[in-house]
């Protein structure tokens, strides 16, 4: 066996199996560059390291579940006048995650805020957040079979153990007493370890009716008057 190939077997043995794809290109690179020993051994590491990130935000991408790739560059603040640059700019710098605050987007279908909250999870898993995207009826879903079916277990835990979970369309239909005990057994299970980006075409104070407990987003504290955001 070559030393080429013995380097490539314990590159692969210690985990680096990513620079034992690449150790050849990268040894002619450096030949090619006459580089020196730490530059050379530098620049395997910067690519094993570049590769497993890449890999990574591909497998945190898969997890979140977003229905479409949209980015916070791709939303037009120009068509919303409720949302001021130096807002957008503050949710960019993800603060609001670090210290477990949650975000409400209101506003009528069609104005932007799955765009927003999509663009917002995206970011997030950018910067080395774990994100989750569902919509209010899977999430129901989820809640109501994660007993009987491995599938929506595992999606229950990777949405608790995430930073942030994003629920679209909240209130988009009435729910069942059963389904909103669910809910809110959940939200309790996220309160305090993990932020929440809700949208909804309904205001707060319709949630009551629909989900039986008027004073219940209050009480858990996920929602705030100053939390959220109004497109009109």
């Amino acid at each position: 066996m070559s030393t080429a190939d013995n380097i490539k077997e314990m590159l692969t043995n210690t985990r680096l199996c990513h620079s034992a794809t690449i150790l050849d290109e990268t040894l002619k690179d450096a030949t090619d560059k006459a580089l020196s020993y730490e530059k050379f051994l530098e620049s395997l590491l910067k690519q094993e390291i570049k590769y497993r990130e890449e890999k990574r935000f591909e497998r945190l991408m898969k997890q979140a579940s977003f229905p479409q790739y949209q980015t916070l560059d791709e939303f037009d603040l120009t068509e919303q006048k409720s949302l001021s640059k130096r807002q957008l700019n503050q949710l960019r710098e993800l603060a609001w995650i670090e210290q477990g605050f949650n975000l409400i987007l209101l506003g009528p279908p069609g104005v932007g805020k799955t765009m927003l909250s999509i663009g917002l999870g995206i970011h997030a898993i950018q910067n080395g957040y774990k994100a989750i995207f569902t919509t209010m009826h899977d999430l129901l879903y989820h809640l109501k079979t994660q007993e009987i079916v491995k599938s929506a277990k595992n999606r229950i835990k990777r949405m608790t153990d995430a930073d942030l979970v994003i629920i679209d369309d909240l209130m988009f239909m009435a729910i069942e007493k059963h389904e909103a005990n669910l809910f809110f057994q959940f939200i309790n299970r996220l309160y305090g370890q993990t932020s929440i980006i809700i949208t909804s075409n309904k205001g707060p104070e319709d949630w009551g009716e629909l989900l039986g407990d008027p004073a219940a987003f209050v009480k858990r504290k996920v929602y705030h008057p100053a939390n959220r955001i109004v497109y009109h």
